[in-house]
């Protein structure tokens, strides 16, 4: 039996938790998902999953596998499509992850038109807002938000996010509107917790920057369900502009008129360092260069 179908199928266990997931995922049974794995055992004489009636677990020698064999696997991916590109296009899987609001708003629809283009390509996208390690999750793509102090990336900047200072006309009616930073004391603030320092607003105008700290009622993990609270005027939101541009354009949404906004932070797309960039992943990377623009979310 072909060891590169064991070995997928021994990767897709350990990533899905379940045999009958795998299955799913690699579109072939679950009679055949167990047999590929158990014929991977046998040739290697260890045991890699501990099972259980409900799900699997990696043992040491199974933990110690999936450390190399999904980027092995990938490798190979990315060898057999680069031969094979140049008269077919882009074609097989490439695993993209991104931050849940970033990803929901803008990126799940670039990758469509992107997908337009080379429909033989199959895209696998992860949205989580948790430090994801390419290597441990045979991610080929990873876009960040932010600085990023990992050495082992390599990184290639699409533009700049910047923050804006929004609330609805509702509150801003009830509770007047602050007309400087250190006025945002007085007022209810919706925090977003993904932020690095989330309950300090960085704030820059064309002569000075402020720390302003800040306090709310609301503490949330998404610039999507902060803008949601700030239109039900819940309060002063600080967002992105992808995630707040809606709401502006449909007047649900006002920035606050002080010559301040947040500080500009990159937005990259990231890649392994020690991984020959493929094609795949240079064709995703270069489109959302060129197509960040003229989506008008910066």
């Amino acid at each position: 039996m072909d060891v590169v179908d064991q070995l997928r199928a021994f990767v897709a266990t350990a990533q899905t938790g379940s045999f009958t997931a795998a299955a799913e995922y690699l579109r072939i049974s679950n009679r055949l998902t167990s047999k590929y794995v158990a014929e991977l055992e046998q040739r290697l004489g260890v045991q890699l999953f501990q099972r259980t009636t409900r799900k699997v677990g990696l043992t040491p020698a199974g933990e110690d596998l999936m450390t190399r064999a999904p980027a092995l696997l990938d490798d190979l991916d990315h060898l057999l499509a680069d031969v094979s590109q140049g008269s077919r296009g882009l074609t097989g899987l490439i695993r993209i992850s991104a931050p849940v609001t970033f990803g929901e708003l803008y990126l799940a629809d670039m990758l469509g038109r992107f997908s337009t283009l080379h429909p033989g390509l199959t895209v696998d996208l992860r949205l989580e807002d948790r430090y994801i390690d390419l290597a441990t999750d045979g991610i080929d793509i990873v876009f960040r938000i932010g600085e990023t102090d990992r050495l082992s990336l390599k990184l290639r900047k699409l533009g700049e996010l910047q923050s804006f200072l929004v609330a609805s006309p509702d509150y801003l009616a009830q509770h007047g509107t602050p007309q400087t930073p250190e006025e945002l004391v007085q007022h209810t603030c919706i925090i977003d917790t993904n932020r690095r320092n989330p309950s300090r607003w960085e704030l820059r105008s064309e002569d000075r920057q402020v720390s302003v700290k800040i306090e709310g009622r609301f503490y949330v993990n998404s610039a999507r369900a902060a803008c949601a609270l700030a239109v039900s005027g819940m309060g002063i939101a600080f967002s992105p502009r992808f995630s707040v541009k809606d709401e502006l354009a449909a007047g649900r949404l006002v920035r606050l008129p002080m010559p301040f906004a947040g500080v500009k932070v990159p937005i990259s797309a990231a890649y392994l360092e020690s991984q020959m960039m493929s094609h795949k992943t240079r064709a995703v990377i270069d489109f959302a260069v060129a197509d960040i623009v003229t989506a008008d979310i910066l």
